[in-house]
């Protein structure tokens, strides 16, 4: 007998015979009735709290809004592939699939993103083409992310519902950012150091 049997063993004798388990109920709340409106606030407010920026805009001013976030950032972009060529800053680099290594010369990445979670605050990149890869959105110390209002949903349930499972999925709440060493807020551990939101709906005035 193993020393995992051995261990088993003993907590079955603990726990005895003690028949079949009740049903569980799952009545988990699966849709979010909120308006639009509300919930583009409430996720702006969520990603705010996290210390990220968010700069709201109509969908005609997605380029002109991108740009604007990134004056002030000093080098280059780096942007997904599927990334629209009106989003894409002055100059800025295409993603070749270049060693993840060399992704940390940029400055800032441009993606979009497959989903965006009013409730928490969290944005979903799936590797799709306009997402890029995993690396992509983790290495430059800027990332900058496009979320249009058809992508917005209120909660975690609504969100899986639209995702593949079986994509590799990172799911960003705030910039990266760690509390373990004496309890002091250090960001950029992780991944980059500053999350811009640019948000773009139909129902929202030009910035």
């Amino acid at each position: 007998m193993s020393a995992r049997d051995e261990v088993l063993g003993r907590i079955r004798t603990a726990l005895g015979d003690r028949g079949p388990l009740p049903e569980v109920t799952r009545g988990y709340r699966t849709t979010d009735d909120r308006p639009l409106p509300e919930l583009l606030d409430v996720l702006t407010d969520r990603i705010e709290d996290y210390r990220a920026t968010v700069l709201r805009c109509t969908p005609d001013a997605i380029g002109e809004t991108v740009a604007a976030a990134l004056a002030d950032v000093s080098g280059d972009v780096v942007v997904a592939p599927g990334v629209p060529q009106a989003w894409r800053p002055a100059g800025a680099v295409e993603d070749d699939g270049r060693p993840a290594v060399g992704l940390t010369a940029f400055a800032a990445t441009l993606t979009g993103v497959t989903a965006a979670i009013a409730e928490t605050g969290t944005l979903v990149l799936d590797a799709s083409p306009v997402c890029g890869r995993r690396a992509l959105s983790l290495l430059p110390d800027v990332l900058v992310c496009v979320v249009t209002a058809d992508q917005v949903v209120g909660g975690v349930p609504e969100a899986l519902a639209r995702l593949d499972p079986l994509r590799p999925l990172t799911m960003i709440s705030g910039p990266s950012a760690t509390s373990d060493i004496e309890l002091q807020r250090v960001e950029g551990v992780h991944g980059p150091r500053t999350l811009l939101v640019v948000l773009a709906s139909d129902q929202l005035e030009p910035p």
